[in-house]
């Protein structure tokens, strides 16, 4: 089997010290978790029509991964719609699924976190209902960010220098990065395994996924790296070994557009955990964008 672990002679290794080896079989767990989240994002959208609410829309998700077996979640799915999608506010609480109703040439974004057997994904999914020009050149220039971030990982770039150069590349394109409304402005999260205990939740949030957040930033903050890979100096480090949700998010005014998915980085390298999702397929059918 393939470990992905840390190594103590790298010059990198006070930012990796906290990372646990990875082994085929738990990437195996993850991408099979991760394309389930991607197969109930499609399932849901394939059945909206105008005037379902983002409550809604968010509640089938639930069912849908309840209906295959996931009744836990880092997150509880969300759904944004319009002009929501390009998260134009500084409120957290308005992540949460409102009772805005989809329209015709409407964007909307589904984003599901389940967790299933200890293993857990986070995928956001963007999509429209009929035509939206400006939302298709979203999603087309959106393959730029997926090659720039996996090159900078591989080129062993700090994670700031890469949240930094996905900002250069967005407003070459001429779009507002939208991540930076996440809490805490991140363009990734880490995730990992967590243990068996009944799901609880607060404010829309696993107890689970907190939990784990909170622990691996008590082994990495003092080793020298940060869980929450934003623009700031906690993540002016070399690329920990780990799985890591990757959520570039861009809008041009009132339109936004996302994926989201995991990164597996290595000691010495880095890959998509799984290139056959939506967004890669649609890219693949289509020619390439340059990344300007």
């Amino acid at each position: 089997m393939r470990e992905t672990s840390a190594s103590s002679a790298s010059p990198d290794s006070r930012a990796r010290s906290a990372s646990r080896p990875l082994l085929d079989s738990d990437l195996d767990g993850f991408r099979s978790l991760q394309q389930l989240a991607y197969e109930c994002a499609e399932a849901v959208a394939a059945t909206l029509e105008p005037g379902v609410t983002e409550i809604e829309a968010a509640r089938a998700q639930r069912d849908w991964m309840r209906d295959h077996g996931v009744t836990d979640f880092f997150h509880l799915p969300f759904a944004w719609f319009g002009d929501r999608t390009a998260l134009r506010w500084r409120n957290p609480l308005r992540f949460f699924p409102t009772n805005r109703r989809l329209t015709d040439g409407m964007p909307f974004i589904l984003d599901i976190a389940p967790i299933r057997d200890g293993f857990t994904a986070d995928i956001g999914y963007a999509s429209r209902l009929g035509d939206n020009e400006v939302h298709q050149q979203l999603l087309d220039d959106l393959e730029a960010h997926r090659a720039l971030i996996l090159d900078g990982v591989r080129s062993r770039a700090t994670f700031r220098d890469v949240y930094r150069s996905v900002d250069r590349l967005a407003a070459r394109q001429g779009y507002d990065v939208r991540h930076k409304a996440y809490p805490g402005a991140v363009i990734a999260h880490q995730v990992g395994r967590v243990g068996d205990s009944p799901p609880r939740f607060v404010l829309g949030f696993g107890l689970k996924g907190l939990g784990l957040l909170t622990r691996t930033a008590a082994e990495s903050i003092p080793a020298g790296w940060n869980p929450l890979w934003n623009g700031t100096k906690l993540s002016d480090h070399a690329p920990p070994p780990g799985l890591w949700a990757v959520e570039p998010h861009l809008a041009f005014k009132g339109v936004g557009a996302k994926f989201e998915e995991i990164l597996v980085v290595t000691t010495d390298d880095a890959f998509w955990l799984d290139d056959d999702l939506p967004h890669v397929r649609r890219w693949s059918s289509t020619p390439a964008v340059a990344s300007a």
